[in-house]
């Protein structure tokens, strides 16, 4: 019976695998140091069968057959490559490579391939480096390590948005920033409201939301190429993001904690010594007085942001469990704001029926609560008043006493000297205009793994994106009457976003002698349910009761909004890489995809197709000793970016105010319908090589690429009489070309001390070909255009040109002055240039002596403009440290200009200079500075305690001093002009009373048991 039994288990298994007989092969895998590498992926060449190390660094794998290949591979690591050869034990050394070709990296889909196969540009960047400088932010981290990416992060403190475009801006109306995705599945990068020039508060977004923690590593797909098989999602290219999972062996337990502390470095220049005249907001007296100092500084207050964080691994050769918690908790520099966040992660991967399916899971938690974020803009922002305070004036008195009882409405009310549009006490904007932003998101994932043979495995996904979010802004009746109600203002919305997302995967992996193939074939389902809830604004319409915050005191002349988002989109993608003696490769790849934005269009489905080819020289040529390893690649693709929900048929909607007895109204559709929709198109090519020098000491990766995108979807206003305001069409040219450059090297490589470098170098040049030809003069304007300058976009530009009241001045280029002698401004704006950079530069050197660690980057941006407001507002009040320099050289200052009748004028008064020029909507041309900087972005001191020497129940300890943004050593704007007033594309570069800048210096102590 047992014998039967036996035999019929044996048909089954090989009738099930395809194999008759196993050889057992175990061993250890060690680095140079003979230090073992837990985690390192073991896997038959050609096949899915595999295993990994143990917290020893120890495996144990079966194999078909005994002449079979063993590879083994880690991130971060040289891949290596052992036949068995007849042998039951192999032991492998592998070695470090941090930025090498060899390295293995997760590519679309979650994917992982040779880097060394790629036919386009990626760049992978480790959990650990990021993590060393202690980022609440995992983008902020990325800024200056990998080529080709613009971030910018916004000022608004912890949990703020964060902007990143990959090279350059490819539509005008859609989104230009990279596709999101954990462990292959695309993630939610919602961007709620953000501020402009008239106020407003950054919202956050997705990205916030992360635990930098639970990030294994990063891999940057910088263009379509790399990530077709996201479709028309990843147009604009990947960030790839691979979170840490559980280790088969021991179980290890880390703790990580930092404590950072943030100052303010990024203050203007005030004076503090020329008052008002009278009762004037104005401070434009000519005599110097001694007036009170440094409140503006000692308003601020040092912010600290505290992160504790545990992780739990282990598990067996069946399954293995990760389990991470993190706690964040941050004050900001502004008084009163405060950030919790709290996240939960937990994974785990089982595999049963004899190892033939793998079933993991991934559940990610987190709950945010942000209070008091800080603002911009010139109204409810407590800068506003703070800065344009008058000097002759006593602010302690207004710090003290920022409310003070009004009897008549029986209530407290402001107490400010002011009561122009722009300025409230600070304090008062502080302590009763409360700003409470909350979000709760569940990311939770289940796949199932079969390995059908050796040769075939099938994957199927399923995903759900939830976050239910809050936004509550109270306004206090008795502020500033301009911008809130005589009963007080609010602005709620709370809503829920949720994206479900499923696919099926087929992969076949084999060697037919010379040839190896690698191919895909799956689809993909995802709905998108965005905004699903309501807002309620009553702006400056008195609320029924003051300061009671409820929809029970909601006027009846108020609407309630529902801004519901929805889409499916249905994919079905293939892909093959085709390989010829591991030195020529050919990569085919193309994706449907059926979207339900463009149903009634025709144009619902559409087809993206790939091709790209690599050549590693190096295999091919006998070369140098010197040169190491030699590649050239090439791709070309065809991707969409995607259109707005509810733009092809739009339908009316209800949502009109109502009258006394309640009865509502209907917002009529003013669009033409747009049955003839396409999705824009943009066609990518790159070309590149890479090089390794020096027995892999020196390294150099070149791409050369060209985007141009068609079918822009542009705005012109509908024929009078059609019952329309306005129509769409499809239109537009722009083109996006440039290059990026990584050269990494190890200098200096002793037994002790090691000093690896890596520099990462790009430039994109955008230009606005055409957008509608038949109307040359068309325009798109990304900003108001009552505000002295806007950003826009005409043919024979560039995205994100800037346009400004320069002085008018005449043939001779003279300022023309009036009848009062006060300078005239022009009667058109200037292009002045462009807010995005012409280089992007980063440095990064990592250094190590014994247990001694050290880093150094230096972040560089060369090129562009920056524009600030807030200048021209200083200037204009009198408050500005040059406004009061001139004033001390006398009451004129020299000019070149002339007066009405054509006479030259060479001096003219201070006051009337300052007094003309800047505010809001004047001569902004003195307030355009050059964007470019140098500075040392991130810091880091750390030491590794030798734990072995202890005996103690220690694993590793480490302990390092961090600082983060410490100096520029070159700028010439008066502000960071990395730091994001807004996210938004026509706030970049932009000051507007934003909070400055920051210096962030602090401790990190991480220990593994």
């Amino acid at each position: 019976m047992k014998k039967r039994l036996y035999l019929i288990l044996i048909v089954l298994f090989a009738s099930f695998s395809g194999v008759m007989a196993q050889v057992k092969v175990s061993g250890t895998i060690t680095d140079p140091d003979g230090v073992s590498i837990p985690g390192v992926s073991v896997v038959q060449k050609g096949t899915t069968n595999g295993t990994v190390t143990d917290a020893n660094g120890k495996y144990a794998v079966s194999v078909s057959s005994a002449s079979a290949v063993l590879q083994f591979s880690f991130v971060g690591m040289t891949p290596v490559s052992e036949p068995i050869n007849g042998r039951s034990v192999i032991n492998v050394k592998m070695v470090s490579e941090s930025v090498g070709i060899n390295e293995v990296v997760v590519t679309a889909l979650g994917i992982q391939r040779d880097k060394k196969t790629l036919t386009y540009a990626s760049q992978q960047i480790s959990g650990p480096e990021l993590m060393k400088a202690a980022n609440l932010n995992f983008m902020d981290a990325l800024s200056g390590k990998s080529s080709g990416i613009d971030i910018k992060t916004s000022n608004s403190g912890a949990g703020g948005s964060t902007k990143a475009v990959l090279r350059g801006n490819k539509s005008i109306t859609g989104l230009s920033e990279p596709l999101y995705v954990i462990d292959g599945i695309p993630m939610v990068n919602n961007v709620s409201g953000q501020p402009g020039s008239y106020g407003g508060t950054d919202s956050g977004d997705g990205l916030s939301q992360i635990n930098p923690g639970d990030i294994e590593s990063i891999n940057v797909l910088k263009g379509a190429n790399a990530s077709i098989l996201y479709g028309s999602q990843g147009a604009n290219g990947v960030v790839l993001i691979t979170t840490k999972k559980g280790k088969e062996g021991k179980t290890l337990v880390t703790f990580n904690s930092s404590t950072m502390f943030d100052g303010i470095s990024g203050l203007p220049d005030f004076q503090y010594k020329y008052g008002a005249v009278g009762s004037s907001v104005y401070n434009w007296s000519t005599t110097p007085g001694n007036y009170q100092q440094n409140y503006i500084k000692n308003f601020f207050q040092t912010g600290i942001d505290e992160t504790n964080s545990v992780s739990i691994s282990g598990g067996n050769n069946k399954t293995t469990v990760y389990f991470s918690y993190s706690n964040t908790s941050a004050t900001g520099v502004l008084p009163t704001n405060t950030y919790q966040k709290n996240n939960f992660t937990f994974s785990q991967s089982t595999k049963i029926f004899n190892d033939k399916v793998t079933v993991s899971s991934n559940v990610m938690f987190t709950n945010e609560v942000s209070r008091n974020r800080p603002g911009a803009g010139y109204y409810n922002n407590p800068l506003t008043g703070l800065y344009l305070f008058v000097r002759n004036l006593d602010f302690n008195s207004y710090k003290q006493n920022y409310q003070v009882f009004n009897p008549t409405r029986n209530m407290y009310v402001m107490n400010w000297f002011s009561g122009e549009e722009k300025e409230n006490n600070p304090y008062w904007e502080i302590h009763k205009d409360p700003k409470l932003n909350t979000t709760s998101r569940a990311i939770a994932n289940l796949k199932l793994s079969w390995d059908i043979s050796k040769h075939l495995k099938f994957d199927v996904r399923g995903n759900i994106d939830y976050a239910a979010k809050l936004n509550d802004y109270r306004y206090a009746a008795g502020g500033n009457s301009v911008s809130v109600s005589p009963n007080g203002s609010w602005n709620y919305s709370k809503y829920t976003d949720q994206s479900l997302y499923t696919d099926g995967i087929l992969s076949y992996n084999n060697d037919f002698g010379k040839i190896s193939v690698h191919a895909i074939a799956g689809a993909s389902y995802q709905h998108n349910l965005f905004n699903d809830g309501m807002s309620v604004a009553n702006g400056t319409v008195p609320l029924m009761y003051p300061n009671f915050f409820s929809f029970a005191n909601i006027p009846y002349n108020v609407m309630f909004n529902q801004t519901l988002s929805r889409e499916i989109k249905q994919g079905a993608f293939a892909n093959a890489q085709i390989g010829y003696k591991e030195m020529l490769f050919l990569d085919l790849s193309v994706r449907n995809d059926w979207a339900s934005t463009l149903a009634l269009t025709g144009n619902q489905s559409y087809l993206y197709p790939a091709i790209g080819a690599s050549a590693i020289l190096s295999q091919m040529i006998k070369m140098p000793e010197s040169i190491s390893f030699a590649k050239i690649r090439a791709s070309s693709s065809k991707t969409a970016n995607e259109v707005p929900f509810n733009t092809v048929n739009p339908q009316n909607s209800i949502g009109g105010t109502g009258g006394p007895t309640g009865i509502g109204g209907i917002n009529r559709n003013t669009q033409v319908p747009f049955n003839t929709l396409k999705p824009e198109e943009i066609v990518s090519n790159e070309l590149g090589t890479e090089w390794r020098f020096l027995k892999g000491r020196v390294g150099l990766e070149f791409t050369y690429y060209s985007d141009i995108s068609t079918n822009q979807f542009l705005t012109l206003p509908a024929p009078s009489g059609s019952g329309y305001t306005y129509y769409y069409i499809n239109a537009g040219k722009i083109t996006n070309k440039g290059f990026e450059l990584t050269i990494d090297a190890t200098p200096v490589k002793t037994g002790n001390f090691e000093w690896k470098s890596s520099v990462n170098l790009s430039q994109n040049k955008n230009k606005i070909v055409s957008l509608i030809p038949s109307n040359p003069s068309f325009v798109v304007y990304n900003n108001n255009n009552d505000e002295g300058f806007t950003s826009e976009i005409t043919a024979g530009g560039s995205f994100n040109d800037v346009y400004i009241y320069k002085f008018a001045r005449n043939t001779a280029g003279q300022i023309e002055l009036d009848a009062n002698g006060n300078p005239m401004v022009a009667s058109t704006r200037t292009k002045v240039g462009n807010v995005n950079p012409d280089f992007l530069c980063g440095w990064n050197n990592n250094f190590s002596y014994k247990n001694f660690y050290a880093t150094i980057l230096i972040n560089s941006k060369f090129g562009g403009v920056a524009f600030s407001k807030t200048e021209a507002f200083l200037d204009s009040y009198g408050v500005s440290k040059r406004s009061a320099a001139a004033r001390d050289a006398g009451t004129t200052m020299p000019i070149n200009a002339v007066d009405p009748n054509g006479n030259a004028v060479t001096s003219i008064n201070v006051v009337t200079y300052y007094a003309s020029i800047g505010d809001r909507n004047k001569i902004m041309e003195p307030y355009i500075s050059s964007r470019t900087n140098v500075r040392l972005g991130q810091l880091v001191f750390g030491y590794n305690l030798d734990v072995k020497k202890l005996n103690i129940p220690i694993k590793e300890l480490s302990l390092s001093l961090i600082g983060r943004n410490l100096f520029f050593f070159y700028k010439k704007a008066p502000f960071d002009p990395e730091q994001a007033m807004s996210v938004n594309n026509s706030s970049q570069s932009n000051d507007v009373f934003s909070l400055p800048s920051t210096r962030t210096y602090g401790i990190n102590l991480k220990v593994t048991f």
